[in-house]
C-alpha cells in the first residue's frame, strides 16, 4: 500500500479576504462589454464594423485615399505592408508571361480576334519584369483594413453606403469581414497584428500613392487660433509672421464671412499687442473699434476728417529724406492721374513738375531738412500750375478739388490721428465715384504713419477691387505688398470680385507676394478661374463651391488645410455681421440704456 502525501490548502490571511483589487488604467478605458456578431461589432452602446480592401484598378492616383481619411466620422485605418522577395515574385512573373505569350500565339495561329485585355496584359508583366530586374521597383502584400463606428447598427449601413460609392467610383472595392469581426477590429488596433491576411500584391508605384500623410496641420506655439482643421479636426494656431512676409489675400463672394474671420484675427492679434490699421469701406468695422477703444474715421465730403495727400512721412535714421520725396512724388503723380481722369505724356511731365515746385515752395527740397516743415495743399499746386505755360485744362480738373465740391476733402491739412492701437477709416458715406481715390489716398496716409515708426502692424485692405479698377491703384497696393516685410507690416487685401482682381497685371504679383492665402466660398462662375489661379483640385474647387459660412481653404506657404473659423459667444457680440444677430445686440442694448435710465 502507498502513501500519496497530500498538498496542504493555501491558506489565505484574514486581513486580505476582503480587500479588492487596484483599479488599473486598462480598466477604464476597457469597454463594459463587447459583444461579437457575424458583420459587427457592439463596445458597451457603441457599435464598430470592419472592412477590407481586396481588388484595385490598373491605375491609382496620388491622394486617392484622402477623401476617406478626411470623413467626418470616427475611423480607425491600417495599413500591413509585407516586402516580397524580388526572385521568387521574377519567377512567378516569368511563368505569367510564358502563359500569356503562349495563349497569344495560339490565338493568333487560329486567326482569332485579337484579346486588348491579354495584350495589355502581357505588356504590364513586361515592364514590371524589367523595373524588378534593375531595381527600380519592389513588390509587396498590401493589407488595407478599416474599422468604423456608429451608435446605432443602421448608421454602420449608411456609411458602408458612402465608403462603397466613394471607393467604387474609382474602381477600389471594400467588403466587410464577416464573421471575421473581432480579427477585423484586432488588425486596425495597435497592436501591429495582421489577423484578417487578405493581402493584394503591389508595386512601389502604386503603393505611395495610398500613404495618407496629406492632412496637414498648422498647429505652433505662438500666435493665434485661426479656426478648426477640418482635415482632422485639430486648432489651427498660426502666427503669420513666422512666414517670410506676413501678407494675406481673402477672396470669398458676399456673405461667406470673410469680414468675420478678419474680426477674429484683428480681435486676437491685438490682444497679442498687435496694432490694427483698416480701410473700411462699408464701415463693418465700427462697433469692433467701440468695442476695442480704438479710433474710427468717417471719411466724407462733409466729415470734419481730412487727410492732406500732401503730407510726407518722417525720415528714419536708415533713410535717405530725398528718397522719401521722390517715392511720395510718383506716388502723387499717380493720384493726379486717378482724380483727373487720366494725363497725357505731357500733362503727366507737367504734373511731376508742379509737385516738385509746389514742395520746393514749403523749403521741401531733396537737400532740405523738411521734418519740421509744413506740408503744401492742394490749393498751393493750383497756383504753381497757374504760373506754368500749357496747364490751362490740368487748372480748370485740378480745381474742382481746391474750390468745388470736392475742396472741403481735398484741399484741407490732416486732422487724422494714427496714435491708438486699431485704427479704421471708414469711407461708406463717400461718394462711389470718390471712393477709389478716397482709398488711394488714405492708404498712402497710413503707409506714411507706418515708414516713420517700425512696429509689429496689421493692415487691412478690405474691398481691394476698388483700388485695382485703376492701374495706378493697383501699382500702388502691389508696392505696398511687396515693401511690407521690410517696415514689419502684414498686408491683408480682401476682395469680393476675383474677376477684376486677377484682371490686372498686378493680380497674381499681389497673391504671389502673400504668403498666406484664404479662400472662401466661390460661385461657380468664378470658381474656375480661382482654381486655375491657386492651382486647386478639382476636389478643393468642389469644397469651395459647396462651403459654408466660416468655411474655406487656408494656405500657409506650402502647407494648407480646410478651416472652419470659430469665435466665441464675447467674440462674436463685437464681430457679428448677420442682421438678425445685430438687430438683436441692438435691441438688447437699448433696452439696458432705457433700464438705466
Amino acid at each position: 500500500m502507498k502513501l500519496f502525501n497530500k498538498k496542504k490548502k493555501t491558506e489565505i490571511p484574514e486581513e486580505e479576504i476582503f480587500e479588492t483589487e487596484a483599479i488599473r488604467a486598462v480598466d477604464i478605458v476597457a469597454p463594459a462589454s463587447i459583444e461579437v456578431n457575424q458583420s459587427s461589432l457592439k463596445l458597451s452602446e457603441r457599435f464598430a464594423r470592419s472592412y477590407f480592401i481586396f481588388s484595385y484598378p490598373r491605375y491609382l492616383t496620388a491622394g486617392w485615399f484622402s477623401p476617406i481619411i478626411n470623413l467626418d466620422m470616427p475611423m480607425d485605418i491600417s495599413f500591413f505592408i509585407h516586402p516580397i522577395e524580388a526572385g521568387l515574385i521574377l519567377k512567378q512573373l516569368r511563368k505569367r508571361v510564358t502563359e500569356i505569350q503562349a495563349e497569344l500565339m495560339e490565338r493568333e495561329s487560329k486567326g482569332l480576334v485579337r484579346d486588348p485585355a491579354l495584350e495589355t496584359a502581357y505588356r504590364d508583366i513586361e515592364e514590371l519584369r524589367d523595373r524588378l530586374q534593375t531595381a527600380q521597383e519592389r513588390m509587396f502584400r498590401l493589407g488595407l483594413y478599416l474599422t468604423v463606428y456608429a451608435d446605432q447598427e443602421q448608421e454602420l449601413d449608411s456609411i458602408e453606403t458612402t465608403l462603397r460609392s466613394m471607393l467604387e467610383s474609382k474602381l477600389i472595392y471594400i467588403k466587410p469581414s464577416l464573421y471575421q469581426q473581432k480579427e477585423g477590429f484586432v488588425s486596425t488596433s495597435p497592436y501591429g497584428l495582421d489577423q484578417l491576411d487578405v493581402n493584394v500584391p503591389m508595386n512601389t508605384g502604386p503603393l505611395s500613392s495610398i500613404f495618407p500623410f496629406v492632412s496637414f496641420d498648422l498647429s505652433s506655439n505662438e500666435g493665434i487660433l485661426y479656426g478648426i482643421n477640418q482635415h482632422n479636426n485639430s486648432l489651427v494656431l498660426f502666427d503669420r509672421f513666422s512666414m517670410p512676409n506676413a501678407n494675406m489675400v481673402i477672396f470669398a463672394q458676399s456673405g461667406s464671412g470673410k469680414s468675420y474671420f478678419v474680426k477674429v484675427e484683428i480681435l486676437r492679434s491685438l490682444m497679442l499687442g498687435t496694432d490694427v490699421i483698416v480701410v473700411d469701406p462699408e464701415n463693418e468695422y465700427e462697433s469692433l473699434s467701440d468695442a476695442v477703444g480704438g479710433s474710427y474715421f468717417k471719411m466724407s465730403l462733409a466729415s470734419p476728417h481730412h487727410i492732406n495727400p500732401f503730407d510726407l512721412p518722417i525720415p528714419r535714421e536708415d533713410e535717405k529724406p530725398e528718397d522719401i520725396l521722390r517715392s511720395n512724388i510718383i506716388n502723387l503723380v499717380g493720384l493726379m492721374r486717378l482724380m483727373l481722369g487720366g494725363l497725357t505724356p505731357e500733362e503727366d511731365a507737367i504734373m511731376d513738375r508742379a509737385i516738385t515746385e509746389t514742395y520746393a515752395a514749403k523749403d521741401i527740397t531733396p537737400a532740405s531738412d523738411f521734418s519740421q516743415a509744413e506740408p503744401p495743399l492742394m490749393s498751393d499746386m493750383e497756383a504753381v500750375l497757374n504760373t506754368m505755360e500749357g496747364t490751362e485744362s490740368l487748372v480748370r480738373r485740378v480745381r474742382k478739388y481746391t474750390k468745388g465740391t470736392y475742396a472741403n476733402f481735398f484741399n484741407k491739412p490732416s486732422t487724422v490721428k494714427m496714435d491708438n492701437t486699431f485704427v479704421a477709416f471708414g469711407i461708406r458715406d463717400m461718394e462711389e465715384g470718390l471712393r477709389p481715390m478716397a482709398m488711394y489716398i488714405i492708404t498712402r496716409y497710413i503707409w506714411n504713419k507706418i515708414r516713420s515708426e517700425l512696429k509689429k502692424r496689421i493692415m487691412v485692405v478690405d474691398e481691394a477691387w476698388w483700388l485695382m479698377h485703376s492701374e495706378d491703384g493697383a501699382s500702388f497696393l502691389f508696392g505696398l505688398v511687396k515693401r511690407a516685410r521690410k517696415y514689419w507690416l502684414g498686408v491683408t487685401t480682401i476682395t469680393q470680385d476675383v474677376s477684376d482682381f486677377m484682371r490686372s497685371e498686378y493680380g497674381q504679383p499681389i497673391i504671389s507676394n502673400s504668403s498666406l492665402q484664404f479662400l472662401m466660398k466661390q460661385s461657380p462662375s468664378t470658381a474656375g478661374v480661382v482654381q486655375k489661379t491657386f492651382n486647386l483640385t478639382d476636389w478643393e474647387k468642389e469644397l469651395l463651391t459647396g462651403a459654408q459660412v466660416g468655411e474655406g481653404l487656408f494656405f500657409a506657404g506650402q502647407k494648407h488645410v480646410a478651416l472652419k473659423v470659430v469665435a466665441s459667444d464675447a467674440e462674436n457680440k463685437f464681430i457679428t455681421t448677420a442682421p438678425e444677430e445685430v438687430k438683436e445686440l441692438r435691441e438688447i442694448k437699448k433696452a439696458a440704456k432705457e433700464a438705466a435710465a
